[in-house]
């Protein structure tokens, strides 16, 4: 077996998984010197959710979906990756000692990625207390933790925080990038060393630290995007303001943006726009890469502005005008929030 440089080998991991845990339970000492591991890990828990059959996201997500959840209050509030539970008409939420509880679908914030949950009744589970993502750094240790108690614990690194942009229409301006993988990362928590939430699992990708290496790795999504949120998710079930969405997925390739997919019925497809398009403006300026790309359309205003776009579409160019939308209409949510 061969070791690539960065990459923690077993017996580092054994010593870095016991260091860490070691500080996560002397962190909440002085709280409560009765607190075990696993207690302390007991907010982490299994969701499983059920998606409307009419749903838009079914046939790329599938209709049933499963991954960890993270209690954040005494209530049994429950956030999550919301890509787990977007659509959902039923969900049920399963402690790491067997409890299983029905949960409502409070929220879903298609920018930030993240989404919220609500059991029926209290867990009696201790919920994970809020850190600041902003304060990780590159070279921190962390933990990520999924369902199943300390079982579901990996020690990791922090090898990135750097911008990404996913082909749906989706940036965030710093994620999180961990080493080694986490195998269950979809919603799976990101621990500091002081044991507090500075992030949400969303992803595996292929290049972690975003060099060109090859060191795979998963994306967090950053626990300081929840607060601005938090209570429009709460009262509304989605943000008060939202970016115009047009129902593309665009790739870069080789420099030039082509649409890899347009969405049935989204508004690029009212427009006229066709899968193997290539963007060339947005609003007479040439967008240099993809996150460009969504910022130059984000800046024609919120959700309902109209997005001037030039593009290549069977070797001539054409001028179209997008009538953009809330993602969140689009979608179908009435059975859920």
């Amino acid at each position: 077996m061969h070791y690539r440089p960065g990459l923690t080998t077993a017996m580092g991991a054994c010593k870095l998984a016991a260091s860490i845990a070691l500080a996560i339970v002397c962190n909440f000492a002085a709280q409560a010197q009765s607190l075990t591991l696993e207690q302390l890990l007991s907010g982490v828990v299994h969701i499983k959710t059920l998606i409307t059959p009419e749903g838009r996201t079914a046939e790329t997500l599938g209709s049933a979906r499963e991954g960890t959840g993270i209690v954040i209050d005494d209530n049994g509030l429950v956030l999550t990756i919301g890509y787990l539970m977007v659509e959902a008409i039923s969900a049920e939420v399963t402690t790491n000692d067997g409890h299983t509880v029905g949960a409502n679908v409070v929220g879903y914030d298609n920018e930030s990625g993240f989404g919220l949950l609500q059991t029926i009744t209290p867990l009696k589970v201790r919920a994970l207390q809020m850190g600041k993502s902003a304060d990780i750094k590159v070279g921190d240790p962390v933990v990520v933790a999924s369902y199943g108690g300390p079982s579901g614990m990996s020690p990791v690194h922090v090898v990135a925080k750097r911008e990404f942009a996913g082909e749906w229409e989706y940036l965030l301006d710093e994620a999180i990038f961990t080493a080694p993988p986490h195998p269950a990362w979809s919603g799976a928590a990101l621990i500091s060393h002081d044991g507090k939430l500075v992030g949400v699992g969303s992803l595996m990708v292929p290049d972690a630290p975003g060099k060109g290496d090859n060191q795979h790795g998963n994306m967090f999504v950053p626990i300081d995007r929840l607060a601005p949120i938090f209570a429009d998710l709460i009262s509304d079930g989605r943000p008060a303001v939202a970016h115009p969405w047009l129902g593309l997925n665009t790739d870069d390739v080789g420099g030039h943006l082509v649409v890899r997919r347009v969405t049935p019925g989204a508004p690029a497809e009212k427009a006229g726009l066709r899968k193997g398009d290539i963007i060339l403006a947005v609003n007479g300026e040439t967008p240099k890469s993809l996150p460009d790309f969504y910022r130059k359309i984000w800046s024609q205003g919120d959700a309902g502005a109209d997005i001037p776009l030039d593009v290549l579409q069977n070797h001539q160019r054409r001028s179209l005008q997008v009538h953009s939308m809330n993602r969140l209409d689009h979608l179908r949510l009435k059975s859920s929030f």
